[in-house]
């Protein structure tokens, strides 16, 4: 019996490796078929999906290639696409693609609460409030350019302190961008030596820099336990959870006037008014709400005008071309208005340039098929996800004369004037576009109009290479600089 074993254990072996192999290879041609139903793409091997295509690492120019990826338990499918395909995709049936897929980091950070993060029922319920609500606050109305104009002011003052000196802008854009909408949600903007504010724009700025780990989607039990960078991200949510509870708090301390005057005082009227069966307004919505109108209206804004401030130092010929068409326009003195643009084409133009060009959210939030679709003819299953790659509309050769270089050229014409493009596609499209579109194409160009003719933007002495290549995070960042901002 004992001289037998040896023969056993080598059959098991044997037996073990053929049903791998067996099942592989089952699991390669189940692949096989279902991939013939999507766009052409990267053949996805069992186990590890795409990743070899993918090199292992988000990296940029591979996600120009990627536009759905079907989830099973091994497997993982990308598709080629284009602008087209994109703007079919997210126009044509904007309701069958509005669903959000509630995954393990996504549940972990909101809860499938508030409306970035959320999806269905939940999320119609407090998007629909959330547009009424901003509207009514003066969302694309003059009173809310007033906050900007506000704004822009403090963020000049602010350079203008430091006479000159190497300074890293990002904390300090942050700060202003944010405290725009910090005055529509919590009804007061904060000043720069409130310490908690402080803090809490620390800790969100080093939340954009990290990447979310797809082995939290795969593993969220094992994952949560183990420290690393998704844990420091969900800290850091946790931090401006608090920060907006405090607030709410607050709110109630002084009691609900007569009439609402922010985001908070408007919610909170509206769960004492609301009898509905299905009702999602509470506490935890309104603060995963808030929390999204307050990351949706600071990151991204203060994003592009960071890299803004690196093109212009990287690019001294353009922002001299800037200056001189707002001097020629405006003068020295006059207060500058998001209507400006009309008079102000090629300032118009880089604004909307250092947008496309800096790609900050190269693949936009993931979205989920709420039903059986097409896509240019493709079926689409109910349960698909789709991630709508704004980088294949962003430097389409087909649409960018030269899509890999900083061009201002290519949001004007032959004489000059300004021209909408219709791939320039940064802040998405269909159901899920950004709420704050016109709130954040208000707030770049009167910030970056502001501090172009109050300064001109130059690298530290003896700095003579200047990296334009982004940092892959929450979105795509430059790497920390310094500049020097020349009074004019």
């Amino acid at each position: 019996l004992l001289s037998a074993l040896p023969l056993l254990d080598t059959t098991y072996l044997i037996s073990t490796y053929i049903l791998a192999v067996f099942l592989l290879i089952t699991q390669f041609l189940k692949l096989q078929r279902v991939r013939r139903q999507f766009p052409p793409g990267p053949v996805p091997l069992p186990i590890l999906g795409t990743l070899i295509q993918l090199k292992f690492q988000l990296n940029r120019d591979l996600l120009m290639k990627v536009l759905i990826f079907r989830y099973s338990l091994l497997s993982k499918s990308l598709c080629d696409f284009s602008f087209l395909m994109l703007f079919d995709g997210m126009t044509t049936h904007p309701e069958d693609v509005s669903g959000r897929p509630v995954s393990p980091m996504f549940r972990a950070m909101a809860k499938g609460k508030g409306i970035m993060l959320a999806t269905g029922h939940t999320w119609k319920q407090q998007r629909r409030f959330a547009l009424k609500t901003l509207r009514n606050l003066g969302l694309g109305k003059r009173g809310l350019e007033h906050r900007v104009q506000e704004e822009a002011h403090y963020l000049v003052d602010f350079f203008a302190s430091m006479k000159g000196k190497p300074v890293d802008p990002s904390f300090a854009l942050f700060h202003s961008v944010s405290n725009v909408i910090c005055a529509v949600v919590y009804g007061h903007r904060f000043s720069r030596e409130d310490e908690s504010f402080h803090e809490l724009i620390k800790r969100l700025c080093k939340t954009s820099c990290v990447s979310l780990p797809q082995l939290y989607e795969v593993f969220p039990w094992l994952m949560s336990r183990i420290p690393g960078p998704h844990m420091k991200a969900l800290e850091y949510y946790d931090v401006l959870s608090n920060f907006t509870r405090r607030e709410i708090r607050m709110h109630r301390e002084r009691g609900t006037p007569e009439e609402p005057e922010d985001f908070i005082d408007f919610y909170m009227d509206h769960i004492e008014k609301v009898n509905e069966p299905r009702s999602t307004y509470n506490e935890d919505n309104m603060v995963y709400s808030i929390n999204d109108l307050f990351l949706g209206g600071s990151e991204t804004s203060s994003t592009t005008l960071n890299w803004g401030l690196l093109y212009m130092v990287a690019n001294p010929d353009i922002q001299e071309k800037v200056q001189k068409e707002l001097d020629a326009v405006l003068g020295p003195s006059k207060l500058i208005c998001y209507e400006d643009r009309r008079e102000l084409p090629y300032t118009n133009a880089v604004v909307h340039e250092i947008q496309r060009f800096s790609n900050i959210i190269s693949v936009g939030m993931p979205r989920m098929c709420v039903r059986n679709t097409t896509l240019l003819g493709f079926p689409l299953k109910k349960g698909t996800i789709i991630l709508p790659n704004i980088a294949s509309s962003l430097y389409d050769p087909e649409h960018w004369e030269t899509p890999r270089q900083f061009n201002p050229g290519h949001f004007l014409d032959k004489d000059g004037n300004f021209v909408a493009q219709e791939a320039f596609l940064p802040f998405s499209m269909g159901h899920r576009v950004c709420l704050g579109e016109h709130l954040a194409r208000t707030e770049l160009f009167i910030f970056f109009a502001s501090l172009l003719r109050a300064f001109t933007f130059r690298p530290p002495e003896g700095v003579t290479k200047i990296n334009t290549e982004p940092r892959l995070g929450g979105t795509l960042q430059p790497h920390p600089y310094r500049v020097c901002a020349i009074p004019r």
